[in-house]
């Protein structure tokens, strides 16, 4: 023990001499070296708090981890140095040293709101992990509202910190809301609408981060990638992203397929006319067909039967559920369906019908047809008759005129 005491008046002893050697640097270095130090040990403990705290399942210990290193290390600093300037001084003093206080207040209320944010995301996301192993009832809407409330508070109480820090004193912030908040709500009253419209959201739950929504009153349909507290986003099936403001959705219906427990299989198959006779034992086959089907719910309504006759067909209406909501898994599902009534249909020899137009003609049509046909015939006969007799006329005249040659013909005038 005093040894250790030796020691240290030696220590000191040397401290006291370089310090009337060399003044004041002596105390600056010597404030930030042992900053330095500080900040050199606490990384490495929080290394070694880190290293433990990932192997446990609690999820405060990771998040607190997380949250501290960082701001920890910048506390340190902010101190360190403030105390630096304040020994370094000069007799007289700097002008803008007497800020120097409100600067590191304002610096370290800033660093507690880094810590807080980063341990509120931090639990967030803990959280939600720890869920979707558990089937928790959390999820991200829930976690990302219960996030933003506390982040809002945090600026908040920040806020009057500073405040406080300047010499401002928040009661007259609370005088000045009490008059202003009128004018302001009437000039922002289009973005309080859109706040409460994602209270609302929040609360109700009509949706959540991840469903597929769709409105019939708007052209509104995607999956919700995020939710704001101004504006939703909406994915597009298009992919491209629609910002809808929170506050439509307190004037809209709105749908979400997501949350659907069953998918329906309606279709219309059409039969021949000429298959009737076969019809009622092709409805019985089909029920009994989805009765049997695994993908298909009993519990759920199985219709089979004639649904209407149409222009060329009997139309034959399915209707049933699936279990699955999955789409593709759905139109596996429906394919197979449809491909095993018409396998039924040939099965009792009918067949699947198609638009066809059949045209019956009365018998006396027919008739009265044949007949204007032979008159036809008879007059085409005439006609080449007629031609026939001209033909022999204009023979008979053309012989008569050989024989009778007058004074001008070529033959005379040769003999002369």
């Amino acid at each position: 023990m005093n040894t250790l005491g030796t020691v240290f008046d030696q220590a000191l002893a040397f401290y006291k001499g370089l310090e009337a050697e060399w003044g004041v640097a002596v105390d600056i270095f010597s404030i930030v070296f042992v900053t330095g130090l500080i900040d050199l040990v606490t990384r490495v403990l929080l290394s070694w708090i880190g290293r433990h705290a990932r192997r446990s399942d609690n999820v405060w210990d990771d998040a607190i981890y997380y949250s501290v290193n960082g701001p920890l290390q910048g506390v340190i600093w902010v101190i360190g140095l403030s105390l630096a300037l304040r020994i370094g001084q000069p007799e007289d003093g700097w002008f803008w040293l007497e800020y120097v206080g409100r600067v590191r207040g304002v610096v370290l209320v800033a660093l507690f709101v880094w810590f807080l944010f980063r341990l509120i995301r931090s639990v967030g996301a803990n959280l939600l992990a720890r869920a979707a192993g558990r089937d928790n009832a959390i999820d991200t809407t829930t976690a990302d509202a219960i996030g933003k409330l506390l982040r809002i508070s945090v600026l908040i109480t920040a806020g009057l910190m500073i405040m406080q820090v300047f010499g401002v004193s928040p009661s007259a912030l609370l005088a000045f809301s009490g008059v202003g908040g009128i004018a302001v709500g009437f000039a922002a009253r289009d973005v309080l609408a859109n706040i409460f419209g994602g209270l609302t959201v929040y609360l109700n739950r009509p949706f959540s981060v991840g469903d597929w929504i769709r409105s019939p009153d708007r052209d509104i349909e995607g999956v919700v990638e995020a939710i704001g507290w101004r504006a939703t986003t909406v994915r597009r099936f298009d992919m491209r992203p629609l910002y809808v403001p929170n506050a439509v959705f307190s004037n809209v219906a709105l749908e979400n397929p997501s949350r659907m427990t069953h998918r329906r299989i309606m279709e219309t198959v059409g039969l021949r006319y000429d298959d009737a006779a076969a019809i009622p034992d092709i409805v019985e086959a089909v029920r009994k067909m989805l009765d049997d089907d695994d993908a298909i719910d009993s519990d759920q309504v199985i219709l089979t039967y004639i649904d209407s006759l149409g222009d060329s067909a009997i139309h034959l209406l399915i209707y049933c559920y699936t279990y699955t909501t999955d789409w593709a898994e759905f139109l596996a599902i429906k394919q197979s369906v449809l491909q095993r009534a018409q396998d039924i249909v040939r099965e009792h020899d009918a067949a699947i019908a198609y638009p066809t137009t059949t045209l019956h003609v009365p018998g006396e049509l027919l008739i009265a047809r044949a007949s204007a046909g032979d008159e036809d015939e008879q007059e085409e006969i005439d006609a080449e008759k007629v031609q026939s007799e001209r033909t022999q006329a204009v023979a008979r005249e053309a012989r008569r005129a050989e024989h009778t040659q007058g004074p001008d013909s070529p033959s005379e005038e040769g003999e002369a």
